[in-house]
């Protein structure tokens, strides 16, 4: 490793190809410090980590949304760059969750020794849920960031937590032992760097963290969640996939205006934050189909869902001048989380 190729290029390139990683991270705006050459003795860092964490998972959502991904490919073809914001995650607290712990502690186990800190919390009473936002400690303007919603499922019926209690009894933890002990490591060395193999080994049992890791409900279950809680019905076929990836835009809105020229299932509204310095939209969800056992001698339907979406956000900078204003918005949050309402059609 002594060409002019980042350790973050290898780290792509060894889970998705050489090809596939050179587009990715030539497409993406990237602070400096993330793409130094690669050189003897050189460790990947805690950031450098983080920020292939976040390109793996851009490139799963972009296989699981069409519309992102050719939103993706316009964009960069215009001569533009993406820089991933934020991902945004949906995790339940109040029932047993199987072998994984409850609620965000299931991601921020990992993301805490990956150098995230959590920043801001939100209120998202409507939806019986609450968000906290985790940002990197050390570059927390262009690392990106993580929205991490947690349901709490005892705010529901009690056989809404019964039947949540036995979809989610089905969880098995992803983080390996010998992945446990990167994390650690990585957590209290002084320079908080792994040696390469241990980085990339590290980092497809990250990329399972972010995935369902229960079995997919019966379709009586789905339809029992879906009665009470969108969220809900939605975690339990999609897990804790990345709800939505946003790209950080300099104009939201005019940006918006391109995609509904271009055919492209964006939703109508912009919403603008409080503050008025956070404003965001999305494309509306995939569609996704799976096959759903009915409990009936072993019969199966198949049932189009809501899967993931894409969405965009403008950040401005803070009156103080210290940088863009990294917050979110509850309300926001919640006007985005209709995108993925609905039980979807049989």
């Amino acid at each position: 490793m002594s060409d002019a190729r980042s350790l973050l290029d290898y780290l792509v390139a060894a889970h998705l190809g050489e090809d596939r990683a050179a587009w990715l991270v030539g497409s993406l705006d990237l602070h400096p410090a993330l793409v130094e050459p690669a050189r003897p003795g050189r460790h990947p860092t805690r950031a450098v980590v983080s920020q292939a964490l976040g390109i793996l998972l851009l490139d799963d959502l972009l296989g699981r949304v069409r519309s992102g991904a050719d939103y993706a490919r316009d964009r960069v073809a215009a001569g533009h760059r993406l820089h991933l914001d934020h991902g945004a995650v949906r995790t339940v607290s109040g029932v047993a969750t199987g072998e994984l712990p409850q609620g965000q502690e299931s991601l921020t186990r990992a993301l805490a020794a990956l150098g995230y800190a959590h920043r801001y919390t939100y209120d998202l009473a409507r939806l019986k849920m609450t968000g906290r936002s985790w940002c990197h400690l050390d570059l927390p303007a262009d690392v990106p960031q993580y929205f991490i919603s947690e349901l709490h499922a005892d705010r529901f019926s009690e056989p809404f937590q019964a039947v949540a209690t036995s979809v989610l009894a089905t969880s098995k933890d992803p983080i390996t032992p010998e992945a446990h002990r990167s994390l650690v490591r990585l957590a209290n060395t002084d320079d908080h760097t792994l040696h390469y193999d241990e980085a990339e080994a590290l980092l497809p049992v990250l990329v399972a963290c972010f995935s369902r890791q229960h079995d997919l409900p019966t379709l009586a279950d789905y339809e029992a969640l879906l009665a009470e809680s969108d969220e809900m019905a939605w975690i339990s076929t999609e897990g804790t996939a990345f709800n939505h990836a946003t790209d950080r835009v300099d104009d939201v809105v005019a940006v918006a205006e391109a995609e509904r020229t271009a055919g492209r299932p964006i939703k109508d509204k912009v919403e603008v934050s409080g503050s008025g310095r956070i404003i965001q939209t999305a494309h509306r969800a995939a569609p996704v189909v799976h096959r759903f056992r009915t409990g009936d001698n072993g019969r199966t339907v198949d049932r189009t869902v809501p899967g993931s979406f894409f969405e965009l956000i403008t950040r401005k900078p803070l009156p103080d001048g210290s940088g863009v204003d990294l917050a979110f918005d509850a309300a926001n949050a919640q006007e985005i989380f209709t995108m993925t309402s609905g039980g979807g059609g049989s």
